[in-house]
């Protein structure tokens, strides 16, 4: 799939990793079950967790784990602890004001770990201290401004949690303490006095977050007399970065992490199609010549056997994961359970005879479906080879352990629009028209076909002629709509993908996010009916923007034993 467009930063598995460990700990600590990262950002369900306390900013690929748990156990606190509406409520206006604030009532929280949590006590110390000496190395309080803020933030922590205040830097501050200590002494005092009581401690935090917003202002003016100096400048375009709350949209019911869609929001009915006339649905293997698909199939074979994927291994997985006992009949000629009263006979001519018992018999069965829906537009051709033959062995082992299987894909009929855009300009391009482009929705293997028949046709994923641009979800729609018409109880959808939806038309004649809007919409409305489990597998990305559970690899290097296990499990249900 395309990702010119929004460009995500590339997301390892061990990033993902750690980011689940830390959401593992929120959702423990704070009781809150739908705690997940969704796009490498906190989300309670659906809605993004705003965090804007300045040191739970924490980057993942330079902290260490300590810090990093920090920043989980302290989010997970101020769920347990903080009334959000209360706080909304309070906060003040102004920027730097609503900064303190914001601080104070992070550390308030974080005073509230229980003592039996050492380890918790431990972790948030550590952020802490991390967070104030990459503020002070990084020069940010070599200004007038960044000393001030510093000052107080060291000031506040030393009275919140009891402690005294950092060695390395308690000579540095110690002039600008001793002249802020007599305007904050009383509220201070009121801090660690009011921790257990949100608006009691709230006045406290509110009056020294107005006196230090007043001193800015002061030290500001001050500044505006003299030439100024370059660590005051430097602090002033940090702070700038430490005051964006536009992340705040907590009023928002389903925000985009990559981007709002205007057009989506603002136009009649969301989301529609300008024409469905020349959308088609199609065997994949009839889109090739037989001679070319067998010649593809021996690529993948050869490719298959030289990986050592211990397919039946697999299988056994698939059967412990997905099969639920079911009754099958009964055994007989046991030695207790019920009375088998034909066997009574035995009793009077054998009465050393104990095998007399029937016991019903319970067998595991996979009532279930996995369809796998593979994105097939442009930039996953480099990834063909590679996700051609990680589904053929999935196909092969779900197949053995007694699955259902089906492996759909979608592209579009043509590049930039198609016969749907050549309509929508002879109508003189009205606004907002929606998707512009001529769907293909394709289906390599449908779910009354084995896996040994359907091999030439899997096959097909390799022609690099199918892959053109991606309408994730019509896609996401119609393979749940599929699914739905078949009789498994249990229907599990892995999406396979590298970025967000892409269509050219359709992008330039709405807005950037139209198509990813629409399909974190239909994950969410299917997600919601629950009739059918959704998953993504992103290669070389984060698909959790999308999908509640997901698992990020990178192809071909992930394509190993571990990878197929991680999969097995994602399938299973474990919540990603």
């Amino acid at each position: 799939m395309s990702t010119e467009a929004t460009a995500p930063a590339a997301y390892t598995r061990e990033q993902q990793e750690t980011d689940e460990l830390c959401a593992g700990a929120i959702r423990a600590l704070s009781a809150s079950p739908s705690i997940r990262y969704r796009g490498q950002r906190l989300h309670d369900g659906h809605r993004p967790l705003p965090i804007h306390a300045a040191h739970l900013q924490p980057d993942a690929a330079l902290q260490d784990l300590p810090s990093l748990r920090g920043a989980a156990d302290s989010v997970a606190l101020r769920l347990l602890h903080t009334d959000a509406a209360l706080h909304k409520s309070l906060c003040p206006a102004e920027p730097v004001a609503r900064l303190v604030f914001e601080l104070l009532e992070q550390l308030r929280v974080e005073t509230l770990a229980p003592e039996h949590h050492a380890g918790v006590i431990g972790n948030l110390r550590h952020r802490f201290t991390a967070w104030s000496h990459a503020f002070y190395d990084s020069g940010l309080a070599e200004g007038a401004s960044g000393l001030l803020l510093y000052t107080v933030f060291q000031m506040c922590w030393s009275r919140l949690t009891a402690r005294p205040v950092l060695e390395k830097t308690e000579d540095f501050i110690e002039a600008t303490r001793w002249s802020v200590s007599s305007a904050l002494s009383g509220d201070l005092a009121g801090l660690r006095r009011h921790r257990a009581d949100q608006a009691a401690f709230a006045r406290h935090a509110l009056a020294i977050s107005h006196a230090v917003d007043a001193m800015l202002k002061d030290t500001q003016t001050a500044r505006d007399g003299d030439e100024g100096d370059a660590g005051d400048a430097k602090a002033q375009a940090a702070f700038k970065l430490l005051l964006d709350f536009d992340s705040d949209n907590d009023h928002l019911p389903d925000a985009a992490p990559l981007g709002e869609s205007r057009a989506f929001s603002d136009g009649d009915g969301g989301y529609r199609a300008y024409s469905t006339a020349y959308d088609r649905e199609e065997k994949a293997g009839e889109l090739v010549r037989r001679a070319l698909l067998l010649e593809y199939r021996e690529r993948m074979d050869a490719r298959i056997a030289s990986l050592g994927i211990n397919t039946a291994r697999l299988a056994r997985r698939f059967t412990q994961l997905l099969a639920v006992p079911e009754r099958d009949g009964w055994s007989f000629g046991e030695e207790e359970g019920y009375i088998d009263g034909r066997r009574l006979a035995q009793l009077i001519s054998s009465p050393s005879e104990r095998r007399l018992f029937r016991k019903e018999q319970f067998l595991p069965q996979a009532d279930c479906l996995v369809t796998f829906l593979v994105d097939c537009s442009g930039s996953m051709k480099t990834h063909a080879e590679s996700v051609a033959v990680l589904l053929d062995i999935l196909l092969r082992a779900l197949d053995q352990a007694g699955v259902a299987t089906e492996l759909l894909g979608f592209t579009t009929g043509a590049w930039n629009g198609g016969r749907a855009k050549r309509d929508w300009l002879r109508a003189r391009s009205p606004a907002n028209p929606g998707r512009l482009n001529e769907l293909v929705h394709m289906v390599f293997k449908d779910g009354d076909t084995s896996w040994r028949r359907a091999r030439p046709d899997i096959a097909a994923l390799l022609k690099a002629d199918l892959y053109r641009e991606g309408v994730d979800g019509e896609a996401v729609d119609w393979a749940c709509t599929r699914m739905l018409a078949r009789p498994e109880r249990r229907r599990i959808l892995l999406v396979v993908s590298d970025g967000c939806p892409m269509d050219t038309a359709t992008n330039l004649a709405n807005d950037e996010f139209y198509l990813a809007q629409h399909l974190k919409h239909v994950v969410a409305r299917r997600e919601a009916q629950g009739a059918v489990e959704i998953c993504g597998l992103g290669l070389g990305l984060d698909l959790g923007a999308y999908y509640s559970r997901s698992l990020a690899t990178a192809l071909p290097a992930s394509l190993n034993n571990e990878l197929f296990s991680e999969i097995a499990q994602l399938l299973g249900g474990r919540k990603r």
